[in-house]
């Protein structure tokens, strides 16, 4: 809210925050149908669906933002729906949550039983969970859809090194649009520079004020 809203406000955009069912979380009751589950998809196609008739949305330039589990939720969403997003601009995305799995075995236990917690158990427990809400395991639906990925290089909850396979294996699926970087910074997320993006794709002129900073999300 303290993030987005104020660059909506500048812009004259709706915002829609969605709440994925709860966290990622082991204490979350509602664990199996947060972390991106079939659920919490749908939960936020329907709400966009709804602001859209409810209110004056330009269904022409409607966008996904997202950071770490809201790059992650983004990501699977506009794969899901491609035909409804303009573009979708993530930072620091988990990609895959058999990667992402591997690598907080190694550094982040705690991490671990909360996601095995959501998802019913390890890899190897539950492949066809950790398949089904993995953005690599369905990047071809976004083969023309826009998709910018952010990922900073001391990022140590995910490794940009996942975002740079995910994004190898966009371009070998054959997608169209895609900008990557890897910018000196760590699990962070800079607004500004995605609604900038956005009023472009729009052709929409930003405001003078329109200015944000970056939003730091530690793990």
């Amino acid at each position: 809210m303290e993030n987005y809203l104020p660059l909506c406000e500048r812009y004259g955009w709706a915002l829609l925050l969605p709440e994925f069912r709860g966290p990622n979380l082991e204490v979350n009751p509602h664990r199996s149908d947060a972390c991106g589950s079939l659920k919490a998809r749908r939960d936020i196609l329907d709400a966009v669906e709804h602001a859209a008739r409810t209110a004056p949305i330009d269904r022409g330039n409607i966008f996904l933002l997202g950071c770490s589990g809201g790059g992650h939720a983004a990501l699977l969403t506009a794969e899901d729906a491609p035909e409804v997003f303009r573009a979708v601009d993530v930072w620091c995305p988990v990609s895959s949550l058999n990667a992402w799995h591997a690598h907080l075995t190694e550094t982040r236990q705690h991490y671990v039983r909360d996601l095995e917690a959501c998802l019913g158990g390890s890899p190897a427990d539950v492949p066809d969970e950790y398949a089904l809400r993995s953005p690599s395991e369905h990047l071809a639906a976004l083969k023309t859809t826009a998709v910018s990925i952010h990922h900073g290089r001391h990022d140590d909850v995910v490794p940009y090194r996942h975002s740079v396979d995910f994004v190898r294996k966009l371009e070998a699926a054959g997608a169209e649009n895609v900008y990557f970087e890897v910018f000196d910074g760590e699990h962070e997320q800079f607004p500004s520079h995605s609604f900038e993006w956005f009023a472009r794709l729009a052709d929409v002129r930003p405001p003078e004020d329109a200015a944000g900073g970056a939003v730091r999300i530690t793990g």
